[in-house]
């Protein structure tokens, strides 16, 4: 059975060449202080589940240090000229879109159909986890795909790799860590903390003060933890279920689903969330680092207001 760690050991080998590239490069100064980073974020994927959760902390608290303390500093990865690749681009056309395409092609096919594929009675994928393992096929397929395109050199992947996760610095391990953050408030019972200080200054005398304190709830909770995901267990504990669902008798799929969609206006609207609003114009080159979220701060502001309604007007029709 194709399991989950699988994913994890593909991830932690592809930071690990990141450090070791990282180690070996002579021409940056810090060039320790960047392989010391992503090779502790490496061995957090290879060996993460077999270690103390002492051991993983401490890898973490050193992660944090090296990016906190200095930064990390990008090295010379090697790679072409804007004339070469302006010349490959011209010769493949808009082939180019196929490696993109083929991640959510695979990732869509693999989700619907690899949790019916068995041997000897047993599924070939976790159906729990076959939609990650779908994705990660899908990036091993785009990358075959890619390299029977253009025939780039052996090392031209990853190379290519560590110059753009060095485009996009320590923020590409954030949501990661966020999430994380979010599941610990939740076993802390923050979401309780939430439930008392908002039932003690909001007066919750109908279904639609409810309604919109949890949808702007879960969006002010993204826009600080930087993830829907680890706002939702600290919303859904404190607010969604003991308001909405037990006290005012909502539908709870209504409010689960329409709660993470308002999280998610939320995402739009915060740097925290690295890898949908900072790491896009990293990897762009923009010259403004915000203008990302400039530019979806009116839809997110939009849509929280439509999901605000959609919630009230559906979640109590029985």
């Amino acid at each position: 059975m194709i399991r989950l760690e699988y994913v994890y050991i593909l991830a932690g080998l592809m930071f690990g060449a990141f450090s070791v590239q990282h180690a070996l490069d002579r021409a940056n100064p810090q060039r320790w202080r960047s392989a010391v980073f992503w090779g502790a974020y490496a061995i957090t994927f290879l060996v993460g589940s077999h270690l103390p959760d002492t051991v993983n902390g401490v890898l973490v608290l050193v992660m944090v240090l090296l990016a906190g303390v200095g930064g990390l500093k990008p090295g010379a990865a090697r790679s072409t000229s804007p004339e070469e690749r302006q010349v490959s681009a011209a010769r493949t056309g808009n082939w180019l879109f196929l490696p993109a395409l083929v991640i959510p092609a695979v990732a869509v096919l693999g989700t619907l159909f690899l949790k019916y594929i068995k041997f000897d009675g047993v599924p070939l994928v976790s159906p729990a986890q076959v939609t990650i393992v779908a994705l990660a096929l899908g990036v091993i397929c785009a990358l075959i795909v890619g390299i029977v395109m253009l025939r780039p050199s052996l090392g031209a992947p990853l190379q290519e790799g560590r110059r753009l996760i060095d485009s996009v610095g320590w923020a590409a391990v954030l949501p990661q860590m966020l999430a994380a953050l979010g599941a610990l408030f939740a076993i802390a019972g923050v979401g309780h903390v939430v439930a008392k200080l908002v039932t003690d200054y909001v007066p919750m005398t109908s279904s639609f003060v409810a309604v919109s304190t949890f949808t702007v709830g879960m969006a002010l909770f993204t826009i600080i933890m930087g993830n829907a995901f680890a706002a939702f267990p600290v919303m859904i504990t404190g607010i969604g279920l003991p308001l909405l669902v037990t006290g005012f008798h909502g539908n709870p799929v209504v409010v689960a689903s329409l709660g993470m969609l308002s999280g998610f206006c939320g995402t739009l609207l915060t740097p925290m969330a690295a890898n949908y609003n900072i790491v896009p114009a990293a990897l762009l080159e923009l010259k403004d680092r915000y203008g990302v979220i400039r530019v979806q701060a009116a839809t997110g502001g939009i849509m929280l207001v439509v999901n605000t309604l959609l919630m009230y007007f559906f979640a109590f029709r029985h």
